[in-house]
């Protein structure tokens, strides 16, 4: 039984590991999958944790690629490398400012609200929508940014901002930065990479969180659950090396058009489905 157990973690995982860089919304389709898989004891504690600590294991994905260029005291590195590279520190930390003073007060209240499936079927649609909208606008408009160490602290500031629309489940934490790029006139390049550095504290910091509260309610990990957790993690973080250069070496070709395709199809798939579950319920 607890083989099974394992399996579903497997799919959790890689479904995860697709769909937290795809611009497709993870939480979308973690909540779509929950519907039809379920741990054998579900617990409402512990599965508002999974969803968000499962996350790490997507984000160390980035951490492992881009170890080089991230890291600034990597020996051989000349003062100008070094320089870059705080500079981009500084743009992520800059760009996770409004996630820290807005994201983290509502954070709750958004979960509490908009945590079903009529709200993440809508984001999905909108911002399919929006997607195909700003390629259309964007045809053959050169972007003003074509290289990330060029990008403004003040377009980091503003993709930021964007960021904080992922509290609304359903939007997609790389697609809601993805569109604020676009819309300052990043290229798709520039703004995909900054998306994967900035989940890095945003990612960490709401997994911090999620695990502090779980055990100031007064919850706990048996070992069953931690393993369960463990194997999620662990299959994101191997899905993720994959997905983080497909979608690296893909903008470079191609627009994000197919992407809102997708996200139209899948939303108004969960309202068709939310209608006849009301309807037979």
């Amino acid at each position: 039984m607890f083989l099974i157990e394992m399996i579903k973690s497997i799919v959790f995982g890689i479904i995860e590991g697709i769909t937290e860089w795809l611009p497709i919304s993870s939480t979308g389709h973690l909540i779509l999958v929950q519907e039809f898989i379920h741990y054998q004891k579900p617990n409402d504690a512990f599965m508002e944790m999974f969803n968000v600590v499962i996350q790490l294991g997507a984000i160390l994905a980035v951490v492992v690629l881009y170890f080089d260029k991230l890291n600034p005291f990597k020996p051989g590195k000349t003062p100008r490398q070094i320089q870059k590279t705080w500079q981009l520190w500084a743009k992520v930390v800059i760009a996770s400012l409004p996630a820290v003073v807005i994201g983290i007060p509502l954070d709750n209240w958004f979960e509490a609200h908009f945590h079903n499936f009529v709200s993440v079927a809508v984001m999905l649609i909108i911002y399919g929508v929006v997607f195909i909208l700003l390629e259309r606008r964007n045809q053959g408009v050169k972007p003003v940014v074509t290289d990330l160490e060029k990008l403004p602290y003040k377009t980091a500031l503003y993709i930021g901002f964007f960021q904080v629309l992922s509290l609304f489940p359903g939007t997609s934490r790389s697609g809601a930065t993805i569109v604020g790029g676009l819309l300052n006139g990043t290229s798709r390049s520039v703004v995909t990479e900054f998306t994967f550095f900035l989940g890095i504290p945003v990612m960490f910091g709401a997994s911090g969180i999620k695990v502090l509260k779980f055990i100031l309610k007064g919850n706990s990990l048996d070992l069953a659950q931690f393993a369960l957790l463990l194997v999620a993690m662990v299959v994101a973080f191997g899905v993720s090396m994959y997905v983080i250069r497909f979608l690296t070496d893909y903008v470079k070709k191609h627009d994000f058009t197919i992407f809102g395709k997708y996200r139209i199809g899948l939303g108004a798939l969960l309202l068709v489905y939310w209608i006849f579950k009301s309807l037979f319920a």
